[in-house]
This record gives structure tokens, C-alpha cells and sequence, in this order.
């Protein structure tokens, strides 16, 4: 399980998940570039306080760790490529890339305005394959210059809400998804590089999804199910030597509960008659079908909201 010596960017790390997931790598003994978008502000008292990527580096360093913060957008092209660059330039390699920067635009698909569409799509998906596109190109050009496979870990950060069908978020279910496409299609990609990449769908409360969890109670004792360290050990292992034979996997998490997700398999297959179908084959061969199947039974995959860990 041990990283030292290894290289990690982990995006979107200046609070909430990214923060935990770059501790623990750090502790583990990677060098750890802390990238977050947030820039300097002010605290409480009015005091100039530093970024939050910032904050996170010195967290690190102070803990004797090696950290470097990065300020800067991913879902912008060039600042991705600066990130990559920053870590092999700081400190001479690129071994991990956790995937973790993302907002929230929450509302119902017949009110979401364009600009809440685009900017989730933007940060989560955009922002996904920036990064990824430029570690890529690093272990492709590494693997061709060793004359055999890199080390190379991706850990993206997907979500249950794609398989729920969460309905008030299309926006974000869909860039959720389509990290579950880039995932799979990366994985076979640079498999041949000695890279594996896999996505975790994490639930957690943070900053960005308080509003999602207000209802679910803090206990009094003992560690909240949804605190984020939960999650942060499964980023570790996956960023490992130990997980190698661990790749194009969607693994869930939350509450000291990793549950693996099957691949959808075919429920039904209807063959035409003759050369193609016609309309009316269609209905006499679907039409009664779906009307002896559960109504509510679709694509859907709301039963992976009831996981829970012993259940």
C-alpha cells in the first residue's frame, strides 16, 4: 500500500473529498499536488487567509509530508496542462490522478436554465477529460521511452445519481454517466501503459451537497456514515501497487461499505421475423412484455441508494 516515492494530483482537493483523498495519499507517502479552484479570501475575523489548495499543502507539509498547491480551473484546457506539468516539474513524475472537482446545479430538467446545464457538464466532465487527457499523453510518452509499462493510477469521481435517476439533477447524473464512459473507454485505452483507471461514486457530506443530505442526522458518537474519511482509504488503495489487477471498475462508497458494480447485462432480446421489423411485430412482441413487467422497473438503479454496510 505504500505510494512513497510516487506522484499524486488530486483536483477539486481544497475542502470536502479532494481534501481527505490528498491527506491520505500523503500519509501514504506521495508527493501531493493539492489543485482547487478557490482562491485567497478572508476568514472570520477579516484576516487575509490563504486558498484553500494552499491551505491543504501546508496541512500536508506540516504533517512532514511533500505538497505543492496548484490554483486553477481543469476544466479550463491550458490550466489542466499546467497541472500535469506541475507536478513532473516539481517532482519528476506524474504516478496518480485523482479526479475529484465538481459543482452543483440542482433543478428539475424543465426549469434548468442552459448555464446550469453547461456548467456542471463543464467542471465534471470537461474537467475529467483535461486532466486525464494530458496524464495520458505523459504515460504514453513514459511507456514508449521505458520500452514497457509506467506506473499510472486514475481514481474519477462518479456518483450514484447516474444508476438512481435522480430527478432533480440531469444535469449532474449526466456528466456522472458520461465519467463512467470515460472511465471504461480509458481503461482500455492505457491498460497497455501499465495504467489502470477506475470510478468511485462516493457519498459523502461536504460543502457541495449539504443541501443534499440536511436530512440525514449527525450522530452524536462515533464517525458520521457520510463523513468523507470514509471514502478516502478506497482512493488509497486504488492509487496503490496492491490494486493492479483492479481496472474499468465502479465501485461505491460511503459508511465503511465498498460495494462492486456489475456491468448491465441484456434482460430480453427480440428478433424479427423477417428482415427487419415492422410496427405492428414491434407491438405484438414488446407491447406485452413491458405490460407484464413491474412498472417502475427500468434502466434505473435506485436500489443502490438502500446500501448500507451489514445490510
Amino acid at each position: 500500500m505504500s505510494l512513497q516515492g510516487k506522484t499524486a494530483v488530486v483536483t477539486g482537493a481544497g475542502r470536502g473529498l479532494g481534501r481527505v483523498e490528498a491527506l491520505e495519499l500523503a500519509r501514504l507517502g506521495a508527493n501531493v499536488v493539492v489543485n482547487d479552484f478557490g482562491q485567497p479570501g478572508r476568514d472570520g475575523s477579516g484576516e487575509a487567509s490563504a486558498a484553500p489548495a494552499e491551505q491543504v499543502a501546508a496541512e500536508i507539509r506540516e504533517a512532514g509530508g511533500r505538497a505543492t498547491a496548484h490554483v486553477g480551473d481543469v476544466a479550463d484546457t491550458e490550466q489542466a496542462r499546467e497541472l500535469v506539468t506541475a507536478a513532473v516539474d516539481t517532482y519528476g513524475s506524474l504516478d496518480i490522478l485523482v479526479n475529484n472537482a465538481g459543482i452543483l446545479r440542482d433543478r428539475m430538467v424543465f426549469s434548468m436554465s442552459e448555464e446550469e446545464w453547461d456548467s456542471v457538464i463543464r467542471v465534471h466532465l470537461r474537467g475529467h477529460f483535461n486532466t486525464t487527457h494530458f496524464a495520458a499523453a505523459h504515460w504514453r510518452a513514459a511507456s514508449r521511452e521505458a520500452g514497457g509499462p509506467v506506473y499510472g493510477r486514475i481514481v474519477n469521481t462518479s456518483s450514484e445519481s447516474f444508476l438512481a435517476g435522480s430527478a432533480g439533477q440531469p444535469n449532474y447524473a449526466a456528466a456522472k454517466g458520461g465519467i463512467v464512459g470515460l472511465t471504461t473507454s480509458t481503461a482500455a485505452a492505457l491498460t497497455k501503459y501499465g495504467v489502470t483507471v477506475n470510478a468511485i461514486c462516493p457519498r459523502a457530506r461536504t460543502r457541495m451537497t449539504e443541501d443534499v443530505f440536511q436530512g440525514f442526522e449527525v450522530p452524536k458518537e462515533g464517525l458520521d456514515p457520510l463523513a468523507p474519511e470514509h471514502v478516502a482509504p478506497l482512493v488509497g488503495y486504488l492509487a496503490s501497487p496492491a490494486a493492479a489487477r483492479v481496472n474499468g471498475q465502479v465501485l461505491v462508497v460511503h459508511g465503511g461499505m465498498v460495494a462492486l458494480l456489475e456491468r448491465p447485462r441484456v434482460a430480453a432480446q427480440f428478433d424479427a421475423e423477417g428482415e427487419t421489423f415492422t410496427h405492428e411485430e414491434l407491438d405484438r412482441r414488446l407491447t406485452p412484455y413491458f405490460a407484464e413487467r413491474p412498472e417502475k422497473e427500468n434502466f434505473a438503479a435506485a436500489e443502490v441508494l438502500a446500501l448500507r454496510k451489514g445490510a
